[in-house]
């Protein structure tokens, strides 16, 4: 064309495109590949079964004495000895007095594994790639003759990781937890403990035991086997005690229920991850009960509708009995707190009337009977409940435990923790039992504890008051 000028292409030679795509183009880390394709090379005859530690950890199943994992050491080549992070965890409670463990994390290491008569070869590694710290991958790299033995033992190994042993599943940090502190607290939550009106005790307990009674009652009527309830109403009044003291006797029944309990939808991966992780795992643990304590917390306004589509989604959630607890009725979205099908049920636990304050304080004097030198009279019981009028039970705690500690700190004893258990109850009776107290019925007014009592209620109401 007259006038224009035309431009040099040399295709074969284009530097800026070649260093372009040599700039972008770096090789793939992937420490799996690596290890798989040398563990290949090196053992030619055997097969590579690779199975990831996070759901079968073959080193903690052989740790429970259903297989052996005996250490091997590269003494040839020391430089690829096995590698551990080793650390010390200490007790859960300094009070418990216990010594803590030594814990190994494995990063790399090699095993002769033995499992049902078969041995195999195992190496475990740790595949953190790049700089991201989370989530740890370990994996477990299986080398055997047969796969088949090797298919049984990461079935045998996975069913006892998802086996609970004196646990509780909770859900916290993004992921599902065992938590043995929860199931020892749960031991001590029984229903003969839970002061609640009588008939209202009686329509919670009846509600859930005769959910998990009635699935072929469910099916003949062609309605989904799944429901919800909402525990209801001011703070410390009972709600979580009824939650921990039914965990108890779902646990205590023939075909045992276990409860998941979740604590947060934070997660690493945001909460929409975290609810479908709660929700896939109870439809793999079903029946089972499934605990939202502070349901206006963890179901805020951005996950409600991800939320809702769990609830109502396409996929059976059939055995789910979900109950969630709040404070705040009155914040909960209306599709949640109002839309039948839900939560169909829902219990308000209001503050204690006169009758449930008296039978609070019949619980107390039970737990200080033991004390020969505390008089504790019925009538004294009857006293505490009318001037406690508004309180709730964590109130009436608070009056009790605070009044309590003022006559031990008076002989002398030391700072108890009043809430750690029956262990510290005696420590402090105890202590008390040097106080010369009248005998004989005496009046309220000689009463240690009923001028004690007075005090603790009196500073409990300004705080209710301001």
């Amino acid at each position: 064309m007259t006038g224009s000028q035309s431009i040099a292409i040399r295709p074969a030679h284009d530097e800026t495109g070649r260093e372009y795509f040599h700039h972008s183009s770096g090789q793939r880390i992937s420490t799996d590949t690596v290890i798989v394709e040398a563990l290949r090379k090196q053992y030619p005859e055997l097969n590579v079964v690779v199975s990831p530690q996070g759901s079968c950890n073959l080193l903690a199943f052989a740790d429970a004495g259903h297989a052996s994992a005996i250490p091997i050491e590269d003494t040839a080549d020391p430089v690829y000895a096995p590698i551990k992070w080793r650390q010390y965890i200490p007790p859960a409670r300094r009070l418990d007095h216990g010594a803590g463990v030594l814990a190994d994390f494995v990063l790399f290491g090699k095993y002769v594994y033995k499992y049902n008569g078969h041995e195999f070869l195992l190496y475990v590694a740790n595949g953190r790639d790049g700089s991201s710290a989370y989530p740890q991958i370990t994996n477990n790299y299986i080398l055997t003759k047969e796969e088949r033995p090797a298919d049984e033992l990461i079935i045998a190994a996975t069913k006892y990781g998802q086996e609970l042993h004196n646990e509780v599943w909770v859900f916290d940090g993004g992921y599902w937890q065992k938590s043995g502190e929860l199931w020892q607290s749960v031991q001590h939550s029984k229903w003969e403990d839970v002061i609640l009106e009588e008939g209202m005790k009686k329509a919670i307990i009846d509600d859930v035991e005769n959910f998990f009674d009635s699935r072929e009652t469910y099916k003949r009527l062609k309605v989904p086997w799944k429901r919800g309830i909402i525990y209801y109403g001011p703070p410390g009044n009972g709600k979580t005690i009824s939650i921990k003291a039914m965990m108890h006797a779902l646990y205590k029944r023939k075909e045992a229920v276990p409860t998941l309990y979740v604590r947060t939808l934070s997660s690493f991966a945001g909460p929409e991850y975290s609810l479908g992780q709660i929700f896939s795992k109870a439809r793999r643990e079903a029946p089972c009960y499934l605990v939202f304590e502070d349901l206006d917390s963890i179901v805020s306004d951005s996950v409600r509708s991800y939320f809702l589509n769990e609830v109502d989604g396409l996929r059976s959630n059939d055995g789910i009995l979900m109950v969630g607890s709040t404070n705040h009725l009155d914040r909960l979205d209306p599709g949640i707190s109002k839309r039948p099908s839900r939560f169909d049920r829902k219990y308000y636990f209001p503050d204690p009337s006169l009758e449930e304050r008296i039978a609070y304080c019949h619980y107390w004097q039970g737990k200080l009977s033991d004390n020969d030198d505390l008089d504790f009279p019925d009538k004294l019981c009857t006293a505490i409940a009318k001037i406690t009028d508004k309180f709730s039970f964590a109130y009436m705690q608070e009056a009790f435990v605070a009044a309590l500690l003022a006559i031990a700190v008076s002989q002398g004893a030391p700072n108890i923790d009043m809430y750690a258990g029956p262990e510290a109850m005696s420590v402090v009776t105890s202590r008390m039992s040097s106080y010369t107290l009248v005998r004989d019925d005496p009046g309220l007014d000689d009463l240690v504890l009923w001028k004690e009592i007075k005090k603790q209620v009196k500073i409990l109401r300004e705080e209710m008051d301001q």
